[in-house]
């Protein structure tokens, strides 16, 4: 997926501009104590266009901010990641010190700038931004990112200099990505899969650094396998270059068929790991728990254990398979792939229309439905109505005595009845008239 970057001083409104973009949908906020920084990665579309968006923090030189050197790098990070980038200047205090020193690095770089003059409040000021062509980067695109005036012309130059969508037989094969916290064994079993050493393998959490790419063959189907940097709390990414190590495995996982949740056997699964797997089922991924470091349980007890720490923590999705690994001696590897394989077909389910309705017809003889204050729900119609993963529309006269317990239902049946183990299932009631009574 595309990206672009906006990059500035400090206090030009590359946030506010952010959260216009994304539509403050925030996907990551790292927020430091005692600093005014916030970084943001998001994604967003503009006709029909999709691309991510990183908010950098604020370019200074010799300022009281300790956090300054690392900015910078981020900055820098930003500029050599981004497709498109956004530089961000402010009408109202004309160009300064650090605008020209912004203005020097990206007159250096390759890639396309767009120089956004921010705060054009009224028409007056669209005069007063004429001084920024001096910056040597074209014609300032006025805006006022609070109110949102210009930003549809900007967002319409963006989605013209963002490299095309290419489409090509290897965006078709089914795309696997490994994901977990650091060092739980994410390249070694990589690796194992792969069968040589590709990617290098350390005891030092954070030796990945990158979302990488690796064509493999499993039965004689193609496989893009990537490995991604370990993913921790938030809270707990410090270092620049993991921040955007992080933003490259939420990417990772946008782009993915199915993630393998690498987790570390001898300590269970812990909360990270669950944040993990809920951040793939809401982006739509098919999903298999991958025990690694099996041959270190060695005890009743603590297998036990690992037991309890998947019903506690993944309890919001039972239909997740596991596999007990061990990516160092090879055990039960070549299984992970057939798991992975399975998910993504199951994820690509194509469900018959009559078979669904079969279905709604058992679940009406059984009598098992909802019921509140003399009103009655009635399924009368059931259709698949997106796949990857499946969307399963159901008619009914009042959705909304629809409830959580109701909608586990329906899924549990669903899930006994097709083959969907290892992938989330979107269900959705609508009103019969929206979709006429049948």
């Amino acid at each position: 997926m595309s990206l672009v970057a906006i990059v500035g001083r400090p206090n030009v409104g590359k946030s506010t501009l952010f959260n216009r973009l994304v539509g403050q949908r925030k996907a990551i906020v790292d927020a430091t104590a005692g600093t005014t920084r916030d970084r943001h990665y998001g994604k967003t579309d503009w006709n029909g266009r999709e691309f991510s968006v990183i908010d950098t923090g604020g370019y200074s030189v010799n300022s009281d901010d300790i956090f300054e050197d690392d900015i910078r790098r981020q900055v820098m990070l930003a500029i050599e990641e981004a497709d498109v980038i956004l530089f961000l200047v402010e009408v109202n205090t004309g160009i300064t010190d650090l605008d020209q020193m912004m203005a020097d690095i990206l007159r250096r770089t390759s890639k396309k700038v767009l120089l956004v003059c921010n705060k054009v409040d009224n028409y007056d000021l669209i005069y007063s931004s004429h001084e920024f062509y001096s910056l040597g980067l074209g014609e300032p695109y006025c805006i006022s990112s609070m109110s949102g005036s210009g930003t549809g012309d900007l967002m319409d130059e963006i989605v013209r200099d963002l490299p095309p969508e290419t489409k090509n037989e290897e965006e078709e094969l089914p795309r696997i990505t490994i994901v977990g916290r650091p060092n739980v064994g994410k390249s070694s079993l990589t690796n194992a899969l792969l069968g040589e050493e590709r990617n290098i393998v350390t005891p030092i959490a954070g030796t990945t650094r990158d979302a990488i790419d690796t064509m493999i063959e499993w039965k004689g189907m193609p496989i893009k396998l990537v490995d991604t940097a370990g993913m921790r709390k938030k809270t707990q990414v410090h270092e620049d270059v993991e921040y955007y190590s992080l933003v490259r495995g939420l990417q990772a996982i946008d782009r993915a068929d199915v993630c393998l949740l690498v987790v570390d056997a001898t300590v269970g699964v812990t909360e990270q790991d669950q944040k993990v797997a809920g951040m793939a089922i809401d982006r739509g991924c098919a999903l298999v728990l991958v025990l690694n470091k099996w041959d270190l349980v060695e005890t009743e007890q603590q297998r036990d254990a690992i037991v309890a720490s998947i019903d506690k923590r993944l309890a919001f999705a039972p239909w997740i398979p596991s596999v007990n690994v061990s990516a160092l001696t090879g055990r039960a590897t070549d299984k992970v792939l057939g798991l992975a394989v399975a998910a993504s077909e199951a994820r690509a389910s194509q469900l018959r229309t009559s078979e669904l309705n079969d279905l709604i017809a058992q679940i009406r003889e059984g009598g098992h439905t909802r019921s509140e204050r003399g009103r009655r729900l009635k399924i009368r119609y059931a259709t698949q109505t997106g796949s990857k993963p499946p969307v399963i529309s159901f008619w009914c006269n009042a959705p909304d005595l629809v409830d959580d317990n109701f909608e586990r239902f329906i899924e549990n049946r669903l899930r006994d009845r097709f083959d969907l183990t290892g992938t989330p299932v979107r269900l959705k009631f609508r009103k019969s008239s929206e979709g006429g009574d049948r």
